[in-house]
């Protein structure tokens, strides 16, 4: 048990297992039930979407309706659904409107990919109704965690309109920053719905360039600030990374902390994998090559187990993660004796370069447009190495997944990547789990995946040593849950 229980009020646009888009609904079920074990009272807040089944996860109407201040709009009514996370006893509330919530296409945006016009309205109610839910249920959270653009009004609602409620006197707040391209940007309009006042329509603090940005705002009224690796927290003080709002971080740089995500080990594990076609472990490799071999049956490739060596992607092909540079590398890699699996889907050039290359390299490179979960496991299982070429990567969750399963990165040094991947280090004695390169240029990625290959075919004790590291590596969500606890107490410290 920690020496203080803390109370916690959770709030998340998504959360696994009830519902996810993106790698937030990782963060922010499994961090919750890390939190939990550790002995601290959760409570996990979501929107009830419309993908969300009350029935599959026993769920229950509470009695409470709340009512919603949203500034000239007027009084918005929502509802309460209670239930668990999966294998805990931590209570998830789920805010339910059907006008905001109920729809059938993606939780931001419509089945066509566009971004639903009253997001801005959708995620102002949600927060609001949020900390509504907190004052009827008589819950003193000592820290509000908020992630992203989605809740970053909450610590502003902390700040302006509940600053007199007891309820929130002695209340803490953490903005976790997930992806800093994502603000939460709408028309200055907003600021009516918001019902703070005007007066907060300011260079400081919710105005940017006209328009009222919430991440923003959140950036400046929130206790403290995370992202989710160390490295990535220093990027973002940049002009490079840090999306225009770089200047208004160096003002917070003093309260901007880096916490690495944790992995999910129970679902990403060789030895346990039920999607593999054979499991293995550190001091047994032998599936491996089962798995390399299903892999290539798969893809159409031909099956030269231990003499070629199998480069794995599972990404979205969007220039965040590189794949205009991959573009321009990809021939030079492919004049190596290498194979090379891709699974993705994104932009629609990429779906067209990539998927025409097995064509002309039916004997090197196997292409999947698209997203298989099976698939990705049986790629991240069967490759001897996993590519990942990104622009920015926050944290990045399939390096780490990669080392698990003795395949070992070759990585862009940025961000999170940087954080988890150790640089093979042939003149400190062979040490690493991977392999990074610093440029963003197709000579410099295709010079390392030479590197990596090199190493594949001449040095095999080397390679032996690497998968051995890369596999005893670990990052678990309990060792970030204690970095959490101790953000907290510093910013109830900082608070009182």
């Amino acid at each position: 048990m920690p020496e203080r229980t803390l109370k916690i009020l959770m709030m998340a646009s998504e959360a696994a297992p009830f519902v996810k888009e993106g790698g937030l609904a990782d963060v922010a079920g499994a961090l919750s039930a890390a939190l939990s074990v550790m002995g601290h009272d959760v409570r996990l807040v979501l929107p009830l979407y419309y993908q969300i089944d009350p029935i599959r996860y026993r769920l229950k109407a509470r009695k409470e309706t709340l009512s919603v201040p949203m500034g000239g709009i007027g009084t918005l009514e929502a509802s309460i659904m209670e239930g668990k996370l999966p294998g805990t006893q931590v209570p998830v509330y789920f805010i339910e409107n059907e006008y905001f919530f109920g729809r059938p296409g993606g939780l931001y945006s419509t089945s066509d990919g566009d971004g639903y016009m009253d997001n801005d309205n959708r995620f102002t109610f949600f927060s609001r109704a949020a900390i509504e839910l907190s004052r009827a249920l008589r819950f003193k959270p000592d820290c509000v965690h908020v992630n992203d653009w989605h809740t970053a009004a909450v610590p502003v609602f902390l700040n302006t309109a509940y600053k007199d409620d007891p309820i929130f006197s002695k209340t803490a707040s953490l903005l976790t920053i997930h992806n800093m391209q994502h603000q939460g940007e709408f028309y200055e309009g907003l600021m009516d719905v918001l019902g703070i006042g005007w007066e907060h329509f300011n260079y400081l603090e919710l105005e940017r360039e006209g328009k009222t940005n919430l991440l923003k705002g959140g950036i400046y009224h929130s206790t403290l600030i995370n992202t989710v690796s160390a490295s990535y927290a220093g990027e973002i003080l940049t002009p490079e990374f840090g999306a225009d709002l770089d200047g208004v971080l160096m003002d917070r740089a003093a309260d901007l902390y880096g916490v690495l995500n944790g992995v999910d080990y129970e679902h990403w594990n060789p030895e346990t994998d039920s999607l593999i076609a054979a499991n293995y472990s550190i001091d047994n490799l032998a599936g491996k090559a089962l798995c390399k071999a299903d892999l290539q049956r798969i893809f159409g490739l031909p099956q030269r187990r231990p003499d070629v060596p199998v480069i794995g992607l599972v990404t979205r092909l969007v220039k965040q993660k590189g794949i205009d540079i991959l573009a321009e590398a990809i021939y030079g890699i492919l004049e190596l004796d290498v194979q090379i699996v891709l699974l993705g889907t994104g932009e629609v050039w990429a779906h067209f370069f990539f998927g025409d290359i097995p064509n002309h390299y039916k004997d090197k490179l196997g292409c999947y447009i698209g997203y298989d979960n099976t698939l990705a496991h049986k790629i991240e299982a069967g490759s001897d190495f996993f590519l990942m070429p990104s622009r920015f990567e926050p944290c990045g969750l399939n390096q780490m997944y990669s080392m698990r399963y003795g395949t070992l990165p070759i990585v862009r040094a940025i961000g999170g990547l940087n954080d988890t991947v150790e640089n093979l280090n042939e003149q400190a004695g062979d040490i690493g789990t991977g392999f990074k390169f610093y440029d963003l240029t197709a000579d410099a990625l295709e010079n390392t995946v030479k590197w990596a290959v090199y190493t594949y075919y001449n040095r095999k004790d080397l390679m032996e040593n690497l998968i051995q590291r890369a596999m005893s590596k670990r990052f678990t969500w309990a060792d970030a849950a204690k970095q959490y606890e101790n953000l907290y107490l510093r910013a109830i410290e900082k608070k009182t």
